[in-house]
């Protein structure tokens, strides 16, 4: 059995992943404060808590929409080339979870509500902007991590797992 070293910790596509996906996560999650109700007015750090708390949910999100990815095409190195349908896949399990996150936060678990001025969609009654964030920044992770691991691995063929 092999140790398992700092530096093949960061070789993970799956590490990489989630630190993209944290970073980009947690930028749009404060951009996006004023429009939830209340947001705006807690103590900074209770805010900072708060959209720390969203960005790690985001990232589980992501890490297991990269996984299903992964076990469709059967491979984790889908990512260092990835076609238009993994992306389209990634970027679909994204916004379907947050379509029912989404749905039961702000309906029967009321776990936060949306400011007067947050753009919604009529028939589910779900804000825009959560679902641009997932149709945008999925791709922004995939390109940031692609091109974090390029030049760590040689062109494996889509039926290879990443460096055992």
């Amino acid at each position: 059995m092999k140790r398992i070293t700092w530096r093949r910790m960061v070789d993970l596509p799956e590490v990489n992943l989630a630190i993209v996906s944290f970073l980009l996560n947690f930028l749009w999650e404060m951009w996006q404060v004023p429009f939830f109700k209340g947001m705006p007015d807690l103590p900074h750090w209770a805010g900072i808590k708060a959209c720390t708390s969203a960005s790690v949910g985001d990232t589980l999100i992501t890490l297991a929409a990269f996984w299903v990815v992964a076990a469709v095409v059967q491979s984790r190195a889908w990512i260092l080339h990835p076609t238009r349908r993994d992306i389209v896949g990634f970027t679909l399990l994204g916004i379907l979870s947050t379509v029912g996150i989404e749905w039961l936060s702000t309906g029967p678990l009321g776990r936060w509500a949306y400011a007067e001025h947050m753009p919604t969609l009529p028939v589910l009654e779900i804000a825009l902007l959560p679902l641009l964030q997932w149709a945008f920044l999925p791709p922004l992770v995939v390109w940031f991590v692609k091109r974090q691991l390029a030049h760590r691995y040689v062109r494996l063929p889509r039926d290879k797992n990443v460096r055992s």
